[in-house]
């Protein structure tokens, strides 16, 4: 057994294993919907497009599948685009390998991996939309509850500890409202996708 690679003791690292999570630079021909894609989810998710890459990748079974299935089907790419990623070398050397195992390019096993995404961003685009619905109605329960601000204190007073409890639930709506408006905004890349 090489020194570089002996375990010393049960759950130590060995250098290889150091390595393999090393970055590294690659460059692949991609469709750009896909590039986009990718960028939309990690976005989304606010998962680094390095992370989101290595975990589509990192089930190498899955990876051959994927990449048989596709070598099988022979689809159409239509335009490409070269893009490089920041992915572990690991990912890369698994990537490279099915490549060489499947006689199948390596661009084509990015890109099925990324394909995987497609199902997750149509559930993520769904829940956006019924976030927007959710948002008006929130204004439209901080409207409610301005109309109820003002008739409490036309009926008990602007002293009333009544007005306080209902202005500082006003105050918290108005706060989770921006809050809605904040995810809402993130999610608009995926309304542009």
């Amino acid at each position: 057994m090489n020194e570089n690679t002996k375990n010393y003791a049960a759950g130590d690292l060995t250098i290889n294993d150091l390595l393999y999570k090393q970055s590294v630079r690659a460059t692949f021909r991609l469709p750009k919907e896909l590039i986009e894609l990718l960028g939309v989810i990690s976005g989304q998710l606010g998962i680094q497009q390095k992370s989101l890459l290595d975990q589509l990748t990192e089930d190498t079974g899955e990876l051959k599948r994927l990449a048989g299935s596709a070598r099988r089907n022979n689809t159409s790419r239509g335009k490409v685009k070269q893009k490089t990623f920041v992915l572990s070398r690991y990912s890369l050397n698994a990537i490279n390998s099915i490549a060489k195992q499947l006689s199948i390019p390596r661009d084509i096993i990015v890109e099925v991996s990324i394909r995987r995404l497609l199902p997750l961003i149509e559930t993520e685009l769904e829940k956006h939309h019924k976030r927007k619905l959710i948002r008006n109605e929130m204004r439209e329960y901080l409207r409610a509850g301005e109309r109820l601000k003002k008739r409490t204190r036309d009926l008990l007073g602007a002293n009333d500890q009544l007005l306080d409890m209902i202005e500082e639930q006003l105050l918290l709506t108005e706060k989770n409202i921006e809050e809605i408006d904040q995810i809402i905004e993130k999610g608009m890349a995926m309304e542009e996708w």
